[in-house]
């Protein structure tokens, strides 16, 4: 499983989308260019102290992108406020690349096209939108139930099922 930001342009959540990667073992990808510098020293001053446990891959372009996913046949799921169809109705696999837009555009036709498939998260009506971190955490915590994919729970945490038997 692999999480890409289109040209992002609010270093916060680049910075809680990386936080979650890193968190959950998941590969990020940066397609360029972003709203901010995106550079280790930039991240670090951002207070993400989490950077060394994330695999990043920068690409310079869409164009540079979309050639890398598909030589490795990822693929693209897009989530977005324009999605057909429910992020929890997708099935998964486990070498999918969820494509999360820009915040304050989500992404050009061409990227919209591109896409293998294109999903939204269900909101009230009246609701315009979540933000893309909250959006990014949704949608790869029902990937990852889907394929298996979380990490296990550390041996000695204490779970709310442990403590819930402690009690």
């Amino acid at each position: 499983m692999r999480i890409a930001l289109f040209q992002p342009d609010i270093p916060q959540n680049a910075g809680t989308i990386l936080r979650l990667c890193a968190c959950l073992g998941v590969e990020a990808h940066i397609i360029e260019p972003a709203g901010f510098p995106v550079s280790d020293r930039h991240f670090r001053r951002a207070g993400m102290d989490y950077l060394d446990q994330v695999e990043i891959v920068r690409h310079v372009s869409w164009s540079s992108f979309e050639q890398w996913r598909k030589e490795k046949g990822h693929r693209l799921l897009l989530l977005t406020t324009r999605g057909t169809r429910s992020y929890a109705d997708q099935s998964y696999r486990c070498d999918d690349m969820l494509l999360l837009g820009r915040e304050s555009a989500g992404v050009p036709d061409e990227v919209f096209a591109a896409a293998d498939d294109r999903l939204a998260i269900p909101l009230r009506s009246g609701m315009r939108s979540l933000n893309v971190a909250v959006a990014a955490a949704m949608a790869l915590g029902e990937a990852l139930r889907q394929t298996g994919g979380f990490p296990p729970i550390f041996p000695g945490r204490v779970t709310a099922d442990a403590a819930a038997a402690s009690n």
